[in-house]
């Protein structure tokens, strides 16, 4: 079942972010990678991470949605939560023009359960819900997550194009220009 987030899921939601940001640098890239996303995950980033899951519910109580484990059909699941979705509320989805999909994750040991279905549904009735310039929701991928692109081509997302850091940029051109690292 898939529902809004509330204060009693404080905990069990930074548990899954956790999931979430250690799982992208593992088998995305170096050890390096890995190494960066975990040792951001201290108590200051805790806080200030549930602190804006809090601004951004105040302004739309349906933009983080949560799946209870029950009815995964898995026992492995660490806490009461599968996983989550997370829609920028529409104030700050105007730097797209466009409904913006956050992050979404399932906990490893709910994943193929239609865990992952039900919270991109939810993530598109929220989006539905926005009044914005543009009729579409937008999402970043780690081009190495060919886990993550197949299930979005799968629901009918298309890639548009692709991004690169900053870091990427001065590489490729020796100096920061974000228009160089952009391509159709």
């Amino acid at each position: 079942m898939v529902r809004p987030y509330t204060d009693a899921d404080r905990e069990a939601l930074w548990t899954l972010k956790r999931g979430f940001e250690t799982g992208l640098g593992e088998g995305t890239g170096s050890e390096d990678k890995q190494a960066a996303y975990e040792a951001k995950l201290d108590a200051d980033y805790r806080r200030r991470w549930l602190d804006w899951v809090d601004r951004c519910v105040a302004e739309n109580p349906d933009c983080v949605q949560v799946a209870d484990a029950r009815g995964t059909g898995s026992d492995d699941v660490d806490g009461a939560l599968a996983g989550y979705v997370f829609v920028l509320p529409e104030s700050l989805a105007f730097v797209w023009d466009a409904a913006v999909l956050n992050e979404v994750y399932v906990h490893p040991a709910a994943r193929g359960a239609g865990v992952a279905d039900d919270l991109l549904d939810a993530a598109l009735a929220v989006a539905r819900q926005q009044d914005l310039p543009l009729d579409r929701m937008v999402l970043d991928v780690d081009r190495e997550n060919e886990r993550a692109q197949t299930f979005y081509e799968r629901h009918g997302f298309e890639h548009v194009g692709r991004g690169c850091s900053a870091r990427d940029s001065e590489r490729a051109s020796g100096r920061r220009r974000r228009a160089d690292c952009t391509a159709d």
